[in-house]
């Protein structure tokens, strides 16, 4: 069966369009941020890993093993993991919404006055609470 056959097929759960696995060392923390940023619900959660979906996507926050995580330090406020060669990029409604979710749940999101604006979103970097780098655009109401 071909992949766009899969994806016009009826059936209860919505198939995502896209999708995103982060490893995470503190997994809880993780996946707040992501569900409020993201305004996403929670489907799955185990002690491995929390599926998050919605708006056609879905996201899993997968725990890292306690072994390797013990050899992680993650600072506080969270340093920017800026030599990952991948940046998440998410359209959002509200830029406002993600800044609130980093302020509870430890990440971070660059000041209003550093945005740019790119084909028709306004554009802005921040960081999830274990520093992973993300990018969030909402539609740039002025274009």
């Amino acid at each position: 069966m071909e992949v766009s056959a899969i994806l016009h097929m009826p059936s209860k759960k919505q198939i995502p369009g896209q999708g995103l696995v982060i490893f995470a060392k503190n997994k809880d923390q993780v996946s707040a941020f992501y569900k409020q940023a993201l305004e996403l619900e929670a489907e799955e959660s185990e002690k491995t890993h929390d599926l998050l979906v919605g708006h056609g996507q879905e996201l899993v926050v997968h725990a890292i093993s306690k072994a390797y995580a013990a050899s992680i330090e993650i600072s506080s406020p969270p340093t920017p993991r800026e030599e990952t060669p991948l940046k998440p990029t998410f359209v959002v409604k509200d830029l406002e919404v993600v800044r609130a979710a980093a302020q509870k749940t430890g990440g971070f999101l660059k000041p209003l006055k550093q945005a740019w604006r790119f084909r028709g979103f306004i554009v802005l970097d921040g960081w999830d609470p274990e520093g992973n780098v993300v990018q969030f655009k909402q539609i740039d109401q002025n274009t």
